[in-house]
């Protein structure tokens, strides 16, 4: 699940890479001075962080370094070199994640306090090495860069498979697909089954989209659950309160011929690699202060007085009010 790619611990961004960074400025830590807390650090412009993303890949036969630290005993470290620049650079092989857990310039010779070997050495002797590794922080930094790298990948995915199970229904049928799980493709997601119906009355002709969604239970109530059933919606249709919910099933209806121009546009975007956006909730609606608040804080989607199936997140004082909702609120006893 994670990249191999090598990349700096925390310490080494605050303690050891103080200068030397290609934007004529210190480098800020992850999520401070406006730096992207989901931005890969191995991608930071230094060039001893380079050297190290470019000598550790996913590809471990490719590696390329200078050789073991002689002087870290007890920790395997591999020297890597960028001009003046030195790091040493850890594999942990619980995880396969290559780390840059030290760097520094080599000085006078090797006789400067501050040369890189002789900072090495010295930790080794005073039992510092094994502080330089990677700590909690560090890995609660790396899996956020992965979901921000897989979780995209993920969305995309859902979205070429409806893309392809509707094309192949767009005039009418049932057809069913896996949903893939975010970062293990052999446990089990669940299971998404479209309809669709072309209704054709006197007075009134439509495009139906029926959709059930049977998540495994283990994600049924998650965050990625939620995350992969709107996904599905958005997909199809865009707009938020477009969807009506009895339990796991969503329904929507348009115009004949709109679900065939909708299909058109889903194209275009996952051609381009993109995730489909939704279109926000225009109406201030009325549901209960209970679910409202649960909803807001889970991102789930509630049930509004006028029926319409929203995910409340937007300031509703900046809305105007749903008329159907206003009135039926009025119309209930007081």
């Amino acid at each position: 699940m994670f990249s191999r790619r090598a990349r700096p611990t925390l310490r080494v961004l605050r303690d050891d890479l103080r200068d030397g960074w290609e934007s004529g400025r210190v480098q800020p830590l992850a999520g401070v001075d406006g730096l992207d807390p989901l931005s890969p650090l191995s991608e930071l412009p230094h060039p001893i962080i380079r050297k190290a993303s470019e000598s550790f890949t996913d590809d471990p036969a490719l590696d390329n370094h200078a050789g073991r630290i002689r002087s870290s005993k007890d920790l395997v470290l591999l020297e890597i070199k960028s001009g003046q620049w030195r790091g040493a650079v850890w594999i942990d092989s619980e995880i396969d994640v290559c780390w840059l857990v030290a760097a520094g310039l080599a000085k006078g010779g090797h006789d400067d306090y501050d040369d890189f070997y002789e900072r090495v050495q010295r930790a080794y002797e005073s039992g510092e090495l094994g502080r330089w590794l990677p700590t909690g922080d560090d890995r609660r930094q790396l899996k956020r860069e992965t979901a921000a790298r897989v979780l995209p990948d993920w969305e995309l995915d859902i979205q070429r498979r409806v893309l392809v199970t509707v094309r192949a229904i767009s005039t009418g049928g049932t057809r069913a697909f896996t949903l893939p799980h975010p970062t293990d493709p052999a446990r089990k997601f669940g299971e998404c089954t479209i309809t669709v119906a072309q209704v054709h009355e006197s007075d009134f002709e439509c495009d139906e989209v029926v959709i059930e969604v049977d998540l495994a239970d283990e994600v049924r109530t998650s965050a990625l659950g939620w995350a992969a059933t709107v996904r599905v919606l958005v997909a199809i249709s865009p707009p938020e309160t477009g969807w009506d919910r009895v339990g796991d099933t969503y329904s929507t209806i348009g115009e004949l011929g709109s679900l065939g121009y909708r299909l058109d546009q889903l194209q275009a975007i996952t051609d381009r690699g993109e995730i489909a956006q939704s279109y926000p909730n225009d109406h201030a609606h009325y549901t209960h202060r209970r679910n409202l608040a649960l909803s807001s804080v889970e991102g789930l989607g509630v049930r509004s007085l006028c029926g319409v199936y929203f995910v409340p997140y937007q300031d509703h004082e900046s809305l105007p009010r749903c008329p159907t909702c206003e009135q039926r609120y009025l119309a209930l006893p007081g």
